[in-house]
């Protein structure tokens, strides 16, 4: 596809979306495949398919970790769809990416202050220079939710006397990393969520490439390995959400630990332990 046509068709769906299309300078570096993703994704928006466009832009990001249109995209479709808790950890990753970001710090501030996160609203806010448009969108986003949901109240009342974290469907495996930040498997969810020391939950990762996670471990890089039970694989994770296959082809695999540069691996279907080098 030549630039002429690329940028047609990138003003041509600032006018079809009502989310906005980042136009960032990444096609040399954008694997061929990731982009057909991120392209199936926005085709499958405009049909009313979110589903598949959401699962379509997570793939792209799974292929092409840095691939900011994709984040984009994906953050604020979530955000349409007011699954806010999922959008606003989409928009985190634009940012630990890169922090001058002021689009994606507008929208973290806006998502956090719905969420009842005064703390992180005003921290993402202070993170826009004043002279910057996005700052005034932020100030007013965040002062017109000034006031915590109820149900939030609720929630983190419970976790600071009884040190739950609720609201996880089928939890079976928990992990930490040298951040302090805690990792939870959701067995039905098919999903991975991540509770910062401050009590925040946030979706870590979801994606077809989960299927049945069971146990997690960590290494000291803060990269987490997911015993996937239904797919007979263990998938390593990175801290910035980065997927790959590091074993395949086991037998129900139902727990795992990182020891150095070697992982081991409980097979359940095989009555044995798998040991496998990773580094």
């Amino acid at each position: 596809m030549n630039s002429k046509i690329v940028k047609i068709i990138l003003i041509l769906l600032m006018f079809v979306l009502p989310f906005g299309v980042k136009a960032e300078e990444q096609a040399s570096v954008i694997p061929t495949d990731a982009k057909l993703e991120y392209n199936h994704g926005i085709d499958c928006y405009k049909l009313g398919q979110y589903e598949e466009a959401i699962a379509s832009f997570r793939t792209a990001i799974r292929l092409a970790p840095d691939y900011i249109d994709a984040y984009y995209n994906l953050g604020n479709l979530l955000d349409y769809l007011k699954q806010a808790d999922e959008a606003l950890s989409v928009f985190e990753q634009i940012i630990e990416r890169n922090p001058k970001e002021y689009e994606a710090l507008y929208n973290a501030a806006k998502l956090s202050a719905q969420l009842g996160d005064k703390v992180s609203a005003g921290k993402y806010m202070s993170m826009i220079p004043s002279s910057s448009g996005y700052y005034s969108k932020a100030a007013n986003a965040v002062a017109k939710y000034n006031i915590k949901p109820a149900n939030k109240t609720a929630e983190k009342s419970v976790s600071q006397t009884s040190g739950i974290y609720p609201n996880i469907t089928s939890p079976t495996g928990v992990t930490t990393d040298k951040f302090g930040n805690l990792y939870v498997t959701s067995f039905t969810d098919n999903a991975i969520y991540k509770i910062q020391p401050d009590g925040k939950k946030t979706l870590f990762y979801k994606t077809s490439l989960l299927n049945g996670p069971i146990s997690l471990t960590s290494d000291d890089n803060g990269n987490i390995y997911v015993a996937n039970y239904n797919a007979n694989n263990v998938l390593k994770l990175s801290h910035s959400g980065a997927c790959s296959v590091v074993a395949k082809d086991i037998q129900k695999p139902y727990g795992v630990h990182v020891d150095g540069s070697i992982l081991f691996v409980a097979c359940q279907g095989s009555n044995s332990i798998l040991r496998v080098k990773i580094k």
